[in-house]
């Protein structure tokens, strides 16, 4: 049996931006203000929630423009502060890799790209899968993961099944 490159990306990007929306909807139910939300971090050496949520963004649907483009450069504009506005940033990446098609994303497999951030003098070398695969969703992940842990931390109620989403289940 193959699996495609849309199969091992899209899908489960998908299933963790409708998974952030939730942390989202609970911390702003909690009583946290936005404020202490938009400040909190793991470590002090650590990027505050909003950059994580951004940064998680980047690596989703921006990831996927990167390739179209054959060039990332890091996202560094300051984020949304506002959780609604977050939410609303999560939900149109949802919607901008659910209107991909699956041929597209197979179509680009072999295409070179690079990852550059020239103030450090970075400039990657990748194939689109390569940095699709081995770059953009671990890093992905990386960012959720950590957004998810710093809710937890300021006390936001969530649990595994808040973190993991709408899991996809075997149909009929």
């Amino acid at each position: 049996m193959s699996f495609s490159l849309y199969q091992a990306t899209v899908p489960t990007m998908i299933q963790m931006l409708q998974s952030a929306q939730g942390w989202i909807e609970k911390a702003k139910a909690s009583d946290l203000s936005e404020e202490e939300i938009a400040g909190a971090c793991l470590r002090e050496d650590m990027a505050p929630f909003p950059k994580q949520i951004n940064w998680m963004l980047a690596y989703a649907h921006r990831g996927i423009e990167a390739v179209r483009k054959g060039v990332m450069n890091p996202d560094l504009e300051e984020p949304p502060q506002e959780l609604e506005q977050m939410r609303l940033n999560i939900g149109a990446a949802e919607n901008q890799l659910r209107a991909l098609s699956p041929a597209e994303v197979e179509s680009f497999i072999g295409k070179e790209m690079r990852f550059v951030y020239e103030p450090h003098g970075v400039d990657l070398p990748f194939t689109a899968e390569n940095f699709l695969l081995g770059f953009a969703q671990p890093n992905f992940y990386f960012h959720a993961t950590t957004a998810y842990a710093i809710l937890r931390h300021k006390g936001v109620e969530l649990g595994k099944l808040d973190y993991l989403g709408p899991i996809p289940m075997k149909q009929g």
